[in-house]
Formats: C-alpha cells, sequence, structure tokens
C-alpha cells in the first residue's frame, strides 16, 4: 500500500508477486470485475440516447393525446366489428405501433386482467393492415395455448392461424409442410415455450423459419439471460420481439440487463456473453445491495421505462368491481394441532442435527403438510397396519404375485390419504378406508364449510386455489362428502381439456367450485364467471396469488370480488404469510424488489428456527 500509485499494471503484478500470501490471481480478477463493470456502464450510456428519444414520443401517447402524429384513432377494419377495444387498449395499441415504428421491441405489462392478449391481436391485425403479414409467432403457456387460439379466431378471424403441438409425429409433419411451403400463405404460428425450448428437432423449425414479429405471453423465462432457455427463446428467427407480462419490473440487475438486451439486442449482440460472466460472478451482488448494482439498476429503470407499458386496474377501469382481500387465521381442529405439536417436536431434533439446506427443505414441506390437513402425513396407518395391508394386497390378481416386503415399502411413504385412495381402489383393502369424520378433520375444511354456505346463499361461486396437487386431491374428497358439484385444472390436465373445462365452468351455474392449482390455473385464464377465490394456501412469491386473484377480477366481472387467504394459526404458514406481505409492500410503480420465485436457503432456515423454536 504504500508503494501507491503504481505508475503501470506490470508494476502492481510485479509487486504482488514479492509479497507472500498474495497472489496476481486477485489483481486478475478484480481487473475482470471492472472491465466487465466498465463494458455494463458504457452500453448503458449508449441505451440512454435512444431511451431519451423515445420518452417524449412515449409520454404523449399514454397520456391520451390524439393529437399525436400518427395516432390511431379507430381500431384496425380487420378486427371483429362486434367488438370494441377499450379505451386504455386502443393506446396500447399505439405505443405497440410507436415500438414498431421505431425498431424497437416493447414489453406490454399491464395488470392482470387488461387484456394483454387482445391488445397483441390488435396489434397483429394492424400490422396486416399495413400490408405486414408476417408470419409470425406467438409463444405461450402449455395452460394458454386454447385461449389464445379462441381469442385470434374471435376478435381477427381474417388471420391465417396454425398451431405447432401436438404428439411428436404430427409436429415433424407440420415443420416439413411448413419449410416445403406446403401449407401455404399463414400469418401466425402459436406453439409453447416446452416446444420452443425442447428438441433440437422442434428449436430447429423457428431458426429456419423467418418470423415478422414474436411474442411471448407470461414471459419469466426471458427474465434471466444466463439460463438456457432465455438463449434458445432469444435465438427464435424474428425481427422484432413483443413481451407479455403481468408483473412488473424488479430491482434485479439480472432481470433488467436482461430485459435491456431483449428491447435491444443489435446494442448488446457482442457483449452477451461479457455480461452474462459478470452476472454469474461471485463479486457481483444479485440483489443490489452494492453501490454498482445499486447505481446501474437505477439507470437500468430509467432506460427501461419508455419499452415498458405498465397500466393498473385502478387507473383504467374505473368501473371494475371492488376487490375485497381477507386473511383469516384458522385454528386448526385438535387432533391436526396434536399431528402438528408431534411433528414439529421430531423435525426439531433433526433440525438441530442437520441445518442442510435439501433437509430444511423437506422439512419445511412436512410442516405446510400438517398446516394444510393432517391427512398429508402418515400417523393413522401406523406400520402394524402396513404389514397386515400388503400381506391383503397378495389377494389382489394385479398382486398375487408380488413380495409383501416390497409393497410394505411402497406404503411407507404414502401418506394417510394416499393410503386411503389405495384402500377405495383395491376391494381386499376396503375395510381400512378412513371415515369422513377424518377427512373432514381439518381446520381449514371446516372454514371452507363457512365460505361455501354463505356462497350458496348469495349465489356466488367460487375458485379454490392451492399450490399442491395432494391437498387438490383431498379437497376433492371433501367436496363430494358435502354435496358440491365442482370442477378440477392442474399441471396434469391436458391442453385440450383445459379450455374445455373453462366453457363448462363458465356455462353451468350450478357448479359451485372449481379447484385449482396456483401455478397451472392461475396464468392467461378467464374465471370472471366466479366471484370468490379462496387461496387454500399462500404462495411464498405473491404474485402467483396475485395472479390466481385475477383470473376472476379481470374485464367482464360484474359483481365485486371476494378473496380470501387462509393461513393455519400458529404454524410455519404465519412466517410465509409476513415473507409474502414483506415483498408486497416493496412494489414501487413500474418496479419492485427481487421477489424469488422460490425460497433461499437462508430464508429457509430462518423460517425453521422460527416454526421449532430453535
Amino acid at each position: 500500500m504504500q508503494n501507491r500509485p503504481y505508475k503501470t499494471w506490470k508494476a502492481l503484478v510485479d509487486k504482488m508477486e514479492t509479497v507472500k500470501g498474495m497472489s496476481p490471481t486477485l489483481l486478475n480478477g478484480a481487473k475482470n470485475v471492472l472491465h466487465m463493470r466498465g463494458v455494463v456502464s458504457r452500453l448503458m450510456s449508449k441505451c440512454q440516447g435512444i431511451a431519451d428519444r423515445m420518452q417524449e414520443i412515449v409520454s404523449q401517447l399514454v397520456s391520451g393525446s390524439e393529437e399525436s402524429e400518427g395516432y390511431i384513432k379507430e381500431q384496425p377494419s380487420t378486427l371483429n366489428n362486434s367488438l370494441q377495444l377499450s379505451p386504455y387498449q386502443l393506446i396500447g395499441l399505439n405505443w405497440l405501433a410507436v415500438m414498431h415504428k421505431q425498431e424497437v421491441n416493447g414489453i406490454l405489462a399491464d395488470e392482470m386482467g387488461l387484456g394483454k392478449t387482445i391488445q397483441a391481436i390488435a396489434f397483429l391485425a394492424y400490422l396486416q393492415q399495413q400490408k405486414e403479414n408476417g408470419p409470425h409467432l406467438i409463444v405461450v403457456p402449455t395452460s394458454t395455448l386454447e385461449n389464445w387460439m379462441r381469442e385470434l379466431q374471435l376478435w381477427c378471424p381474417s388471420l391465417d392461424v396454425l398451431v405447432y403441438h401436438g404428439s411428436q409425429e404430427d409436429r415433424r409433419e407440420l415443420k416439413y409442410q411448413i419449410l416445403d411451403g406446403e401449407v401455404g400463405t399463414f400469418h401466425v404460428l402459436v406453439t409453447t415455450y416446452h416446444m420452443v425450448s425442447g428438441s433440437a428437432e422442434d428449436r430447429s423449425l423457428f431458426k429456419k423459419l423467418p418470423f415478422n414479429y414474436v411474442i411471448f405471453d407470461e414471459a419469466h423465462l426471458l427474465k434471466n439471460m444466463a439460463s438456457q432457455r432465455y438463449n434458445n427463446l432469444m435465438k427464435i428467427n424474428a425481427q422484432r420481439k413483443i413481451l407479455l407480462t403481468g408483473t412488473p419490473l424488479q430491482n434485479n440487475l439480472v432481470e433488467l440487463m436482461s430485459l435491456l438486451t431483449f428491447v435491444m439486442p443489435r446494442m448488446f449482440s457482442n457483449k452477451a456473453e461479457q455480461i452474462k460472466l459478470m452476472f454469474t460472478s461471485a463479486a457481483v451482488s444479485r440483489t443490489g445491495t452494492h453501490r454498482f448494482e445499486r447505481e446501474r439498476v437505477a439507470h437500468a429503470k430509467k432506460i427501461m421505462r419508455p419499452f415498458v407499458l405498465r397500466r393498473l386496474k385502478r387507473d383504467v377501469l374505473q368501473q371494475l368491481p371492488t376487490k375485497h382481500e381477507e386473511e383469516r387465521l384458522v385454528p386448526m381442529t385438535p387432533y391436526q394441532a396434536t399431528c402438528y405439536t408431534n411433528l414439529v417436536a421430531a423435525l426439531s431434533k433433526e433440525f438441530q442435527e442437520k441445518q442442510e439446506a435439501r433437509s430444511g427443505i423437506h422439512m419445511m414441506m412436512k410442516l405446510r403438510r400438517a398446516a394444510n390437513h393432517p391427512l398429508l402425513l402418515r400417523v393413522h396407518y401406523n406400520s402394524d397396519k402396513l404389514r397386515t395391508m400388503s400381506t391383503l394386497m397378495l389377494k389382489e390378481r394385479t398382486h398375487h404375485d408380488a413380495n409383501p416386503d416390497l409393497i410394505f415399502e411402497d406404503m411407507e411413504v404414502l401418506s394417510d390419504f394416499e393410503l386411503h385412495t389405495l384402500c377405495t381402489k383395491y376391494q381386499s383393502l376396503r375395510d381400512y378406508r378412513l371415515e369422513d369424520d377424518l377427512i373432514m378433520d381439518s381446520g381449514k375444511f371446516r372454514e371452507l364449510d363457512s365460505v361455501l354456505s354463505d356462497s350458496l346463499k348469495k349465489n356466488h361461486r367460487v375458485l379454490i386455489f392451492s399450490q399442491f396437487t395432494m391437498v387438490l386431491d383431498i379437497l376433492e374428497a371433501y367436496l363430494n362428502i358435502r354435496g358440491h358439484k365442482w370442477l378440477r385444472l392442474d399441471g396434469a390436465t391436458s391442453v385440450t381439456d383445459r379450455q374445455d373445462l373453462i366453457d363448462k365452468y363458465n356455462g353451468d351455474s350450478s357448479i359451485l367450485a372449481f379447484l385449482l392449482s396456483t401455478r397451472a390455473g392461475g396464468q392467461g385464464i378467464n374465471l370472471a364467471s366466479a366471484n370468490v377465490v379462496v387461496l387454500h394456501d399462500v404462495d411464498f412469491n405473491p404474485y402467483n396469488d396475485k395472479q390466481a386473484e385475477d383470473r376472476c377480477h379481470r374485464l367482464g366481472q360484474s359483481r365485486d370480488v371476494f378473496v380470501i387467504k387462509f393461513v393455519s394459526k400458529d404454524t410455519i404458514e404465519e412466517g410465509i404469510l409476513a415473507i409474502a406481505k414483506e415483498k408486497l409492500k416493496l412494489e414501487k410503480d413500474i418496479t419492485e424488489e427481487t421477489v424469488n420465485e422460490d425460497m433461499d436457503s437462508i430464508s429457509v432456515a430462518q423460517l425453521l428456527k422460527s416454526a421449532l423454536g430453535n
């Protein structure tokens, strides 16, 4: 230190080599970090110039100034004339048209339920009217594929649309027909994320076929440029890109730089590898706590502003019915509380011994199971019962030559409800089925009794969300015992069945409840025929729950919406809710603080220490 300043880099390295315990590797690492930071800073300065040119145009547009040059006052003539864009949707169309004229990519980030799908279709109709017929590519989650096809047909039937989905054989045949020109002219190809980032054979179509626009719906995978899927999606052969997302931007440098690269690919094309390297470097704090990251986050958000259009329902839908939100701290039943207490005692000792991230997550899941329903543990079916049941299974034709010890081992890992389901399936085990009283023995089910009874009296209809298919399974049994009509949609529901189920529920008012998994049923589907949402278990990421809520609090809703969150009292769920609420507090205007999709090991450990009393 006393020899500073060093006149050259070589002089510093030479001096370092003479000091015991010091290595030039440290210097080289620091040099690389500084170089990468310089690359990012210079790139962002260039981007600022583009952003400044765009800001004034966009500001006039979003304020609804119809005097703006080139303002589109009427919806495209090729749109269904019996349907009308809302004023804010017409502004959205104008904004997309400005992005198009300025030859930049845009991110339509309107709050969920404002009709981003319709605005995107209107933009394709606008391009068709301008004689820019494509072809265009639309990439969607599997759960929304049928809805996109329906909306395209409804809003713009003049667009010729193909679907790239189905069996491998069907896809292969369509691929060759497209590349050979056998299908003729088409305007739009619709596919799923699984297809465009799946096998090499599927990906090759999207690399070879030149598209005018690619529209990514619910494209969370485009928020991490270091991922392989991001790379596959960016390799799609398209001149322009539009991203549709219902969640705001985050104070996360990785995400913001990923989206900047998305918006201005030419600017970043030669520097992408250096930026990725910077993000994977241990020297970078992804939470933006270091000064460099904080400054870059602020700069990136400022640059992104003209390229992101986000409107909130409260600002543009003055007539949208009110959404009432309620958290219900639900006491467990005595039996459930005993199961939970016993589990805490057993896990507390195990946690003190291990304290590993993997085992911690496993323990947390056990506690969440107990907080939801005691039958999600194995308490009722003890080892003696399982020994007897494994022997009885030999009476079944499917198991007559099986090894009862292996059957026992398989049964040991099942929950009480899974074992009950097994008993209903096999005649030899019928006597071991659980009584209905045990199935109903859950604090949340008793609370659900109250919600459903009240809904029936008021002629309300109910969406019930859970993150866990095992909870949906036991909810099915609950609804059957209570005699309520219901439907179910989760990640295992086939694409062809999903829209049929949605249509059936929306069209049949006698069906009281719709069971949905929070992830699969929370994206891009319209269930405005319901007006009560029950979140049976809260998500670590509050935006997943928000998406679920907005399945019915959206355009087309005519009644007030009631959102009820169940939280088991004196359980780990109270800690999870506290974390989710804290994340929601951090949302600001167009951005919010980092909301991780899953819990990190530190948060898991903190939750467990609190839940287990350590």
